[in-house]
């Protein structure tokens, strides 16, 4: 047992724990057949810089759409390219 005085927190803490680790195994379970972006050799990390305020309006984009914002910008890219080779 450990030395140190117990928190009025202590039962919060537990619970959130317990409660994460539920949730946890429940999303491995889900997500066990989608692949990450960072391991798919198909895929290319990359940095680009953007307005602050571009930004933000890209994440609450993504986040309407439920996208990713790098499939976004995939997309726009994509179409970009498309358009100058034709």
């Amino acid at each position: 047992m450990s030395n140190k005085p117990s928190s009025r927190f202590d039962d919060l803490f537990s619970a959130a724990r317990s409660t994460a680790q539920e949730t946890s195994s429940e999303s491995t379970k889900t997500k066990e057949t989608k692949k990450s972006k960072s391991r798919d050799p198909d895929y290319v990390r990359t940095t680009i810089y953007l307005p602050k305020r571009l930004h933000q309006q890209l994440k609450v984009a993504a986040v309407q759409g439920d996208k990713d914002m790098s499939e976004i910008i995939e997309g726009l890219v994509d179409a970009w390219v498309q358009c100058e080779e034709s």
